[in-house]
């Protein structure tokens, strides 16, 4: 027995206007969606026709380089484009090609892409670079298997490059697109329990003869018009076919799954001194979260432990060194994707013991003037602008 949408009311059948949509819940394997031909043509003409007029103006589609195009494709897992354009333009100036990519180190990387955050994707981009230079001679490879093989690069990315450099026929499934064709559709689901019938609709709406524009503009479609709050239905090409739409539901879909609250961390952070003015850095070890970045020592604050107290014990346990704990500089509030943290950063003066590396790959006395010059995450750079400032006052 067929189980109603909460939200959508029966859509009666106009002309066959709607029926071509069925819901995913009554066609779980997707072979009648579409099952009107004559419904596929049009949304791919209305759609090319509206990205040839409304299509964004955006740097890698200048260009039909894979690796370029490849970049932008990775810089924008997670990222808004207006944030990915001038990291994108430093990227390619910096390393053109693959091969230079291969040949440069994991710090000149993680400096490149220092802020754009999920420092995992520069690592396997990196890693990539060197399997295509070393495997292929620097050509990336032009079926999906093969691309989806390289470290990085999952089916929606693959598509995105090879559809965009070789006008191949690879579908796409990115946050946009699933957004797009769930209202289409009115996906009566949350559209992450429904990939592989998104799948189907993505491949099956897919222009074979324009993919690189279809593709395209199924992504700008997304992000300019169909987007996630208030989105603009009126300017939309697809209207007269969106069953959201037709049933009022566009504000309601697609529809999300609830979320736990993000578990809260308390960290005791060391900004450690020594009679000469420098500071010590350590990098962490090159898995895991912000893997190969540098940072200042410190760790999480144990139940009844005072920020103080925690400072000296990870300092002893991280470095094996004693340190005095001085005044806070400040506190930093910073959100990752599965949890939040507060960093609560002291002033501490080195006292006793010669440091060593027990749970990072390296550490180093550095000054001030030359911090700039190491890849640090995004809330580590709050603390150097802190410490700027600090140096700033109490220099005056």
């Amino acid at each position: 027995m067929q189980t109603q949408h909460p939200l959508m009311p029966k859509v009666r059948d106009q002309g066959n206007q709607y029926s071509q949509y069925s819901d995913l819940n009554r066609n779980t394997s997707g072979s009648s969606l579409f099952a009107d031909q004559t419904s596929l043509p049009e949304l791919r003409r209305s759609l090319l026709q509206w990205y040839q007029q409304q299509g964004r103006d955006l740097p890698w589609r200048t260009t039909r380089d894979p690796y370029k195009i490849w970049v932008s494709e990775v810089m924008l897992q997670q990222t808004q484009v207006k944030t990915v354009i001038p990291y994108y333009q430093r990227w390619v100036e910096q390393f053109p090609t693959i091969k230079s990519l291969a040949q440069a180190d994991q710090q000149t990387i993680l400096k490149a892409w220092q802020g754009l955050g999920y420092y995992a994707r520069a690592r396997n981009l990196h890693r990539s670079a060197q399997i295509v230079a070393d495997q292929r001679d620097g050509m990336f490879p032009q079926t999906l298997d093969e691309a989806i093989a390289l470290p990085g690069i999952g089916r929606t990315t693959a598509g995105g490059i090879l559809s965009a450099a070789f006008n191949q026929s690879t579908a796409i499934l990115d946050g946009n697109v699933k957004r797009v064709l769930a209202r289409l559709t009115a996906l009566s689901m949350p559209p992450n329990r429904a990939q592989p019938e998104l799948w189907k609709i993505s491949e099956r709406l897919l222009d074979v003869h324009h993919p690189r524009d279809f593709n395209q503009a199924l992504m700008d479609l997304g992000a300019t018009v169909c987007t996630p709050k208030s989105p603009q239905c009126t300017a939309c090409p697809w209207t007269v076919h969106c069953r959201a739409y037709a049933t009022h539901l566009q504000h309601q879909i697609p529809m999300t799954e609830s979320r736990s609250e993000l578990p809260h961390k308390q960290i005791g952070v060391a900004v450690i001194w020594d009679g000469d003015g420098l500071v010590l850095i350590d990098r962490r070890k090159p898995e895991g979260l912000l893997g190969g970045l540098w940072e200042f020592p410190g760790g999480k604050i144990e139940p009844n432990e005072s920020v103080e107290d925690c400072i000296r014990r990870e300092i002893k346990e991280e470095l094996d060194i004693e340190v005095s704990v001085g005044d806070r500089l400040i506190t930093i509030e910073h959100t990752y994707s599965h949890f939040r943290v507060t960093l609560n950063v002291h002033h501490c003066q080195y006292v006793s013991g010669e440091p060593q590396p027990l749970e990072c790959d390296e550490i180093k006395w550095v000054s001030m003037d030359e911090i700039h010059t190491y890849p640090f995450p995004k809330a580590n750079e709050k603390i150097i602008a802190a410490l700027e400032e600090y140096q700033r006052t109490t220099s005056s």
